[in-house]
């Protein structure tokens, strides 16, 4: 999951200024593929344009952490190029980010957001670069209003509202361009799984952690602070210790999840997908904070759900790009979690 940063962070030592290199040690380390914000909703409105975005947060590495700017096309259909180039499948997100206008708010209807995406995906289409696409997922983790704040208040997948919304809007991508695969992608509304109508979706890209189905986050203190480093310094006071405190009961937590979504798999009759796992939704390179008991839970992760025969793709962590050192660099866990997704049986 390359998200937003592999446009916005490119700064000197952010990680993503030069790509040839950045893709080069992607493909050393075993990935094929690699998830980005497309920006769909800057595309529509004027691909050219140098846009000036506000930080969704300053305490994570995701992305920029103070004002930035950029300009989406050409920029777009030249990283997927690069990544063609090397054999690397390009899966297409969004987390609808901010800019000083907050033109996501013009999304008014599933047509609106259709369209956008429509108009995305002719400027992709209009370089010849639709084959090096893996699938388009409409909205990171629909219906979240932190990522979704057009939406009406309180939408829900479960309802009548929330699921005409994923039709109407992938029905239009569809139609246009039909050899794609379409979702959405999920994080929230897991206990009313069975009541939720995803036929329309193509494959099921749910996002599965530890910490935050366990308890973990409560017990540690970490609240998803967004600008104030009083999560991160609970990190480091506790989440290490608590951890190893008893390993087995949440590798054990872990595991539950994981078979729950191989149940919605077999349930729905959808392939999975999942790019932001297996451990703590939010870490980085800090002081105090390690990175062993990271790779070991995101080890668990995918040796467990690779077992299953449900996923069609997969990630190893959520932190797999450059910019975070600690976890990029260990060449040789990449190489050996990336062959166990190789590996494993497809989704039937």
């Amino acid at each position: 999951m390359w998200d937003f940063s592999w446009l916005e962070r490119r700064w000197p030592g952010a990680g993503y200024e030069d790509w040839d290199s950045v893709l080069d040690q992607l493909v050393d380390r075993g990935y094929n593929a690699v998830r980005i914000d497309a920006f769909p909703h800057l595309v529509a409105l004027a691909p050219d344009r140098m846009w000036e975005l506000i930080p969704v947060w300053s305490v994570q590495d995701w992305g920029s952490p103070a004002k930035n700017r950029v300009r989406v096309q050409p920029e777009l259909n030249q990283f997927i190029r690069k990544c063609g180039d090397r054999g690397v499948r390009v899966g297409l997100s969004t987390w609808f980010r901010e800019d000083t206008s907050n033109t996501r708010m013009k999304i008014h209807s599933a047509v609106d957001h259709g369209n956008i995406w429509k108009k995305t995906l002719d400027s992709i289409a209009a370089d010849g670069l639709l084959k090096h696409l893996l699938d388009v997922d409409l909205c990171n983790e629909f219906p979240l209003d932190i990522w979704a704040p057009f939406l009406p208040k309180g939408t829900q997948r479960a309802s009548a509202f929330g699921s005409a919304w994923m039709r109407d809007a992938i029905g239009i991508v569809r139609t246009a361009y039909p050899d794609l695969d379409y979702t959405f992608s999920m994080t929230s509304e897991y206990e009313t799984w069975k009541q939720q109508d995803v036929s329309i979706l193509d494959f099921l890209e749910l996002h599965i952690w530890m910490a935050p189905a366990s308890g973990f986050n409560e017990e540690v203190g970490y609240n998803y602070e967004q600008f104030s480093l009083r999560g991160y310094e609970h990190l480091v006071d506790r989440a290490k210790p608590l951890y190893e405190s008893k390993p087995e009961y949440w590798k054990s937590k872990l595991r539950d999840q994981i078979e729950w979504a191989a149940n919605w798999s077999r349930f729905s009759k959808q392939p999975l997908m999942t790019t932001e796992c297996w451990a703590l939704v939010d870490y980085k390179d800090w002081p105090l904070l390690e990175w062993g008991w990271i790779k070991d839970l995101c080890e668990v992760g995918v040796r467990t759900a690779a077992a299953t025969g449900r996923w069609a793709a997969m990630a190893t962590s959520n932190f797999c790009g450059p910019q975070f050192v600690g976890m990029w660099r260990d060449l040789d866990w990449h190489k050996r979690l990336t062959a166990v997704i190789h590996s494993a049986t497809l989704p039937a």
